[in-house]
């Protein structure tokens, strides 16, 4: 379906309960001299937004008067929030929209229809404060319908450049065959090579002697798109479904078939066991989602367009950093945004790895520094990342920055001090990974700094960098030194007094 039938079908879509179809208005400057003509998009009780013969305009609605019978309320304004984008992750948006209602002590009613649809009204008068609907789309007619105005968010899985990105939850692809399937694991190598039609037997992967039989999504599903971004080519299932539901349950019934499905959506079929190029395990945890260690960690978001929200809206992507949003994510199946935490011994994997990988490049002077740093240490779930290539940080790390600033500011690390801890992967020359490590972290903190400049010296963490010294993963493959390049959030108990700043160690 081409992009001028999907937003035609959208159109169709979004014709919610409840709702009327958008009215010609006429605003007047106040002043005189200017009447702008168009179509009433909404009101979020400060500006209008109408669609005329120039485009898309946002007008403020003290210095003008509107004229015309799809004038608003200008006392209870009402706010369409119409969302587009991925059906696998639409099960957040009523439970979501739910806990903003009752958190604000608001109504909140749900259409008996087939497709999403809901009010948010105000408990007393009765009045409509929001008319809320889902439009599943393909994630390029979703992108086509927010650029031209005819919706106001995409659920998606992806960042985009133009848009402004919420986050919302953390989600994970696995692998899922069916329960009765001998193979005992797969590896990253492994899954890619199957993925591509390059394996097609299971004895090639250490299963028995019969014939894979690959599923997955349509290509032009979200799901299917941030796969193809991770594996840096489009997957040649045979066997493809509309949803995740019916992808899980043709793969539970077929114990030589493998597709790949959302954390959330695994049932009837059981989840592979996932490991690195070099036999280390890759377990789908939530503290290894959210800080994406865990190498197919996929952010779910909602994309804004640039332009002014209603009020309302507004508000509702604010409520997505709230406990309250969190769990009703968590109940809804997927991986909350909570800050977690893990003592650094719990972490003995990867301490395990570290040791068998020291050598020349890694001894064990700087095994014992890192040691005597993670003495006592808790690993926050806030992980940073670059852009690829860049030293941006990607779209979820500035969420995580964001959240990091508000915790440091409530005082979440009070007598406790915090380290920056930057990892490189195992390319080059030990003695530069080192200082790239070390620069990564200082890129962190200074945009922290810049995020939050109202932060003291003794609130801000301190820098560390530990080159390639605990890797996540080996770097034989692309995906394993992705996951090595990171800066960890560690907190360590400090009860300097007030106003000093901490001090650890210094790097030799």
């Amino acid at each position: 379906m081409g992009v001028k039938a999907g937003l035609a079908a959208l159109g169709a879509a979004l014709c919610i309960w409840g709702s009327a179809a958008a009215q010609d208005v006429t605003l007047v400057a106040r002043e005189g001299g200017i009447v702008l003509n168009g179509t009433l998009q909404g009101y979020d009780g400060e500006f209008y937004r109408i669609s005329t013969s120039y485009g898309l305009l946002t007008v403020d609605g003290q210095g003008v008067i509107c004229e015309g019978p799809a004038c608003p309320e200008l006392t209870a304004p009402k706010a369409v929030m119409r969302v587009v984008g991925s059906p696998d992750a639409a099960a957040l948006l009523p439970v979501l929209f739910q806990a903003f209602a009752s958190e604000r002590g608001l109504v909140y009613e749900a259409a008996e229809s087939g497709d999403y649809a809901a009010r948010i009204l105000d408990p007393e008068s009765r009045k409509d404060l929001a008319e809320i609907s889902f439009a599943a789309l393909p994630p390029d007619q979703a992108t086509a319908a927010l650029e031209a105005g005819a919706a106001d968010l995409k659920l998606a899985y992806r960042a985009e450049a133009g848009f402004s990105s919420h986050a919302v939850a953390m989600d994970a692809l696995v692998a899922i065959v069916a329960p009765d399937n001998p193979t005992p694991e797969i590896s990253t190598v492994e899954l890619a090579s199957v993925l591509a039609g390059k394996v097609t037997n299971w004895s090639e992967i250490g299963g028995p002697d019969m014939p894979v039989v690959l599923h997955a999504l349509a290509g032009d599903t979200d799901i299917q798109q941030a796969l193809a971004d991770r594996l840096g080519a489009k997957e040649g299932a045979v066997e493809l479904h509309p949803d995740l539901a019916s992808l899980a349950q043709a793969v539970a019934k077929d114990p030589w078939a493998i597709a790949i499905s959302g954390r959330s959506a695994i049932a009837p079929a059981r989840r592979m066991p996932l490991t690195d190029s070099c036999g280390f395990p890759l377990l789908p945890t939530a503290l290894a989602i959210k800080a994406e260690d865990y190498p197919l960690a996929l952010p779910v978001m909602l994309l804004a367009a640039k332009r002014r929200l209603p009020l309302l809206t507004r508000e509702f992507l604010d409520f997505l950093r709230t406990p309250a949003a969190q769990a009703a994510v968590a109940a809804a199946g997927f991986v909350d945004r909570s800050v977690s935490r893990q003592p650094m011994t719990a972490d003995g994997l990867r301490l395990i790895n570290a040791i068998q990988g020291a050598g020349e490049d890694v001894t064990l002077d700087d095994l014992k520094r890192l040691a005597g740093i993670m003495d006592g240490a808790d690993r926050i779930s806030l992980t940073f990342r670059f852009e690829d290539g860049s030293s941006t940080l990607d779209a979820q790390s500035q969420d995580n920055l964001a959240d990091l600033a508000q915790l440091i500011a409530a005082g979440q690390f009070r007598d406790q001090k915090l380290v920056l801890a930057g990892f490189s992967d195992g390319s080059g020359a030990a003695e530069a990974n080192l200082a790239l490590s070390v620069d990564r972290a200082a890129k962190v903190a200074q945009e922290l700094a810049a995020v939050a400049p109202d932060l003291s010296p003794a609130q801000m963490p301190v820098v560390e960098g530990f080159g390639e010294a605990l890797p996540m993963a080996c770097d034989e493959t692309a995906i394993g030194r992705q996951l090595n390049r990171r800066v960890e959030l560690w907190v360590v108990p400090d009860f300097s007094p007030t106003g000093t700043p901490p001090v650890l160690a210094p790097a030799p």
